[in-house]
């Protein structure tokens, strides 16, 4: 909210409501009633100190409430102004059909990468298609694993929850070093960075394409954004 103030027409903010939390960040579970979308939605027009959000995605769907009901709520946030487009995240085929029929769908976002392409087989990546919703990969570099950073478990923080994926451990975490090669090779006859090549791929799947890596520090930054060239 603080990055925000005074800059509020350079942006557009998306963010997410369906994980509740108790203030003190002790994790309820998922949560898609209409009282708690209205809830969630007032509580980050407040942190945000902004009036309205430009994207606003369920995280995760509550399978205790029908996504009818989840996104009459989210419909009726539209239609006061407080949200001017509604997103889902990891949604399987029928229930983005199911939300899309009561407000059109903006966004899906769902893992996909060169390390991640289920979505490719299961469906979703057809049916958003088919709908004309935009994709959001999330993870496009793999959890990082893609950007050649990480060379041992050990270049995790203790507490970094990727020491406890299945892709981080043991043998498949060196399998996994033989396939990044394979991008690194690529890269290095490009001129580039392995990662800029595994976001290249992701953008260049097309224009309804928009991945969204995680970055933490500036350089990073700078690095992703040279996937473009």
């Amino acid at each position: 909210g603080r990055a925000l103030a005074g800059n509020r027409d350079d942006v557009v903010i998306a963010t997410k409501f369906g994980n509740q939390r108790l203030e003190d960040g002790t994790r309820l579970g998922i949560n898609g009633s209409p009282d708690y979308v209205r809830q969630a939605c007032d509580a980050s027009l407040q942190r945000l100190g902004v009036d309205h959000i430009d994207l606003y995605y369920q995280h995760r769907i509550d399978k205790s409430v029908p996504v009818e009901e989840t996104w009459g709520a989210l419909s009726e946030l539209v239609a006061a102004g407080k949200v001017r487009h509604l997103g889902i995240s990891e949604a399987a085929p029928a229930t983005i059909q199911r939300a899309h029929a009561v407000h059109p769908i903006t966004a899906v976002q769902t893992e996909w990468s060169l390390w991640s392409r289920d979505v490719e087989a299961n469906g979703v990546l057809a049916t958003v298609r088919e709908l004309g919703i935009g994709f959001v990969p999330y993870s496009p570099l793999g959890r990082g694993f893609l950007s050649g950073h990480i060379r041992s478990i050990d270049d995790l923080d203790p507490t970094d929850v990727r020491r406890a994926h299945p892709r981080f451990q043991g043998e498949n975490f060196e399998r996994n070093l033989d396939l990044l090669k394979e991008v690194e090779t690529l890269a290095a006859e490009k001129g580039a960075k392995p990662g800029q090549i595994a976001l290249a791929w992701v953008m260049a799947q097309g224009d309804d394409i928009v991945p969204i890596p995680g970055t933490k520090r500036r350089r990073y930054l700078e690095e992703n954004a040279g996937a473009e060239s």
